[in-house]
């Protein structure tokens, strides 16, 4: 079971057992869109989710009743608004990974959703604040770089936020990085390990191309390397633009959402130690900036952030990038913030 491929499912997840080793409840907020169904699905596979438990406004049964005749062990319900359904949805969560709101459409920026998903997610997060206050939040609904900000701030006004337990997912930067590398070099995703920091859109996706491991060689000027940049950074307008407008990168994004929460599950219920995975979290990297959540790669512990790694050496070209991301990231941040601490 849960055999897709290594990137997803490390060797060591291979050595447990079919069943969750206690009772783990992950629910998905968003469970019947673009990227909550297929990210169901393939949370479904986890040997270590007992319950699956998922939400949405609309058609969530219909989904959770397909969901529920893959042969795992995992129980699977689904939840409306009704008959108080977001606090059963919630009740006892483990992990809550939310990938609820818009998406993209042509012409659009991650920020451009802000007006709409911004409200989405405040809600969500005052019901896990009162009903899985101790939950890890995994946060994928755009724009990251305010969605996240935004969880933290209703978790502090319900007194209660710990910032080891929020995450936003930019698991998908790192994913499309290491395959647009594989590609460009004709080696394997598994060689083209490439470590991407800052946030989650344009410019604040920072790939450190020149920390590429296993003698992976990237120029760290010149039209090829500047073209990679680019299409880290932008990769979902790719996805939209071949979608003729009508949706976005929901798939990959899925994958993304999946791995990091089987990674998360790894450390905190396999017990598994040595797990990183990149993130956007309450960090003390780029704090002296004036930027309070950043991404980096992050190792994963029973409680959640175990230990947030640094920037590494980085080339000249990268401390220019990192420059350029962090008036966005302190722009992004501070609309998350206020958006909170200016409405009702």
């Amino acid at each position: 079971m849960f055999s897709l491929g290594r990137a997803f499912v490390p060797a060591a997840t291979r050595a447990f057992s079919t069943s969750a080793p206690r009772s783990t409840k992950v629910a998905v907020l968003g469970a019947a869109g673009g990227i909550g169904q297929p990210l169901s699905l393939l949370l479904k596979q986890s040997p270590l989710i007992s319950q699956l438990s998922l939400y949405d406004i609309v058609n969530t049964p219909g989904v959770a009743a397909d969901i529920a005749h893959i042969n795992t062990d995992s129980k699977v319900t689904g939840y409306t608004p009704e008959n108080n359904g977001l606090a059963t949805a919630l009740k006892d969560s483990h992990i809550v990974v939310i990938p609820a709101g818009v998406p993209r459409k042509p012409g659009m920026t991650r920020d451009d959703l802000f007006n709409t998903n911004a409200g989405i997610v405040r809600d969500l997060a005052i019901a896990c604040a009162e009903h899985c206050p101790k939950a890890h939040i995994l946060v994928i609904s755009n724009p990251v770089n305010s969605t996240v900000p935004i969880v933290a701030e209703v978790f502090k006004k319900k007194g209660a936020f710990d910032p080891r337990r929020l995450f936003g997912v930019t698991t998908l930067d790192v994913v499309r990085a290491s395959r647009f590398v594989s590609e460009l070099k004709g080696v394997s995703c598994e060689d083209a390990k490439v470590t991407v920091v800052g946030g989650h859109s344009g410019v604040t996706i920072v790939p450190l191309l020149s920390q590429v491991p296993n003698g992976i060689t990237i120029a760290e000027t010149g039209a090829e390397t500047e073209a990679l940049i680019k299409r880290i950074q932008f990769g979902g307008d790719e996805v939209v633009k071949a979608k003729d407008g009508k949706g976005s990168a929901t798939l990959s994004m899925a994958f993304a959402g999946a791995r990091f929460t089987q990674s998360l599950l790894r450390a905190t219920v396999g017990k598994e130690t040595g797990v990183v995975e990149p993130t956007f979290v309450q960090s003390p990297v780029m704090a002296d900036k004036g930027v309070e959540y950043f991404a980096t790669n992050v190792e994963l512990g029973p409680d959640g952030v175990k230990n947030i790694q640094g920037l590494g050496s980085l080339s000249a070209s990268e401390e220019k990038l990192i420059e350029a991301a962090v008036p966005e990231l302190q722009k992004n941040i501070a609309k998350g913030v206020a958006f909170v601490n200016g409405s009702d």
